[in-house]
């Protein structure tokens, strides 16, 4: 399993806990990684909750938050001797503080149960969607009901077959490293999907005596240039975790023609998958890269878990001030 040294686990008070406390545990367990629970505490819930004749602010914020400590201590207690905890509650805005304390405290791991709003087909609510687009580190947004071990684990990936890109090579480097090495942990099938079109095919009648014989050799060069370049991904791929490994996993690559927003969700939907890893947001300017709503959109059809990554050098929004 991918290193992490230092997760923060996030309290999301509207859905079961201990699906992903048991996740977090584990992966800090077997990381040997320090392990923060945190609660944020809305502001408005504390100011509804003052009354004419009632205690003080600053009291009822300390009682509130004496008494959510002393609950998330006993969702931890029974892996107490597994793995060292560090217990916070914060107030404010949920993504926000949960950001602030990655810049703080060096996380490299956001771990949270999805919001699961009951109004919405929808699995991600609106911190979740924050927190993928806004947060630092990786985020791992893992469904209510999620299975102690994934049985398939689909990662996501772009290219460039025109030239090479290193922060968009980084980051797929990375998509990969952590897929195979929960991959690895749970025994699960590996599957690896990168979505790509051909669009100039669409316009070859505008100038081809024989259109449909060009279209077609367009297509099949395009497809071959997409094919090498996974190759060599999967190739970096078998060096960095070792051949037998790799044999071992046997990832599946998926090449599905069309447009990722469309093609990502429906093989994952296909394959009944547990887990999607895939990158959020890049700033590179990268033609056809997941990015911005393109990534969105992906996520919002999704009914499965999502490990979030961004690209290097990424810079969250939100700030410690």
């Amino acid at each position: 399993m991918k290193h992490f040294e230092n997760i923060l686990y996030v309290i999301e008070r509207s859905v079961s806990q201990q699906a992903g406390l048991a996740r977090a545990v584990s992966l800090a367990e077997n990381n040997q990684a320090r392990l923060t629970l945190i609660e944020v505490i809305p502001e408005d819930m504390l100011n509804r909750s003052l009354a004419p004749k009632g205690p003080s602010a600053d009291e009822l914020r300390d009682a509130v938050m004496a008494e959510r400590r002393t609950w998330i201590e006993s969702l931890i207690a029974p892996h107490a001797d597994r793995v060292d905890c560090q217990v916070d509650v914060l107030v404010g805005i949920t993504f926000i503080e949960v950001i602030r304390a990655v810049l703080r405290d060096g996380h490299d791991l956001v771990i949270k149960t999805a919001e699961d709003p009951e109004w919405s087909r929808l699995l991600f609510g609106s911190d979740d969607m924050h927190l993928m687009r806004k947060c630092p580190c990786p985020v791992w947004l893992m469904k209510p009901d999620d299975k102690p071990n994934y049985q398939r684990i689909v990662a996501a990936v772009d290219v460039d077959v025109l030239r090479t890109v290193p922060d968009e090579q980084v980051l797929n480097d990375g998509i990969l490293d952590l897929a195979s090495s929960l991959a690895l942990s749970d025994f699960a099938e590996l599957h690896l999907v990168h979505a790509w079109d051909a669009p100039t095919a669409g316009f070859v009648g505008m100038w081809s005596n024989d259109p449909d014989t060009t279209e077609r050799h367009i297509i099949e060069g395009e497809h071959s240039r997409h094919q090498v370049a996974m190759h060599r991904m999967t190739f970096r791929l078998s060096e960095r975790i070792g051949e037998e490994a790799y044999e071992y996993l046997s990832p599946r690559v998926h090449l599905p023609m069309g447009s990722a927003r469309k093609q990502i969700p429906q093989l994952v939907e296909k394959l009944k998958a547990d887990l999607v890893v895939m990158g959020t947001v890049a700033r590179t300017g990268i033609p056809g890269f997941i990015i911005g709503n393109t990534a969105e959109s992906v996520i919002s059809q999704l009914q499965c878990s999502v490990l979030a990554l961004k690209p290097p050098g990424f810079v969250s929004p939100v700030t410690l001030q």
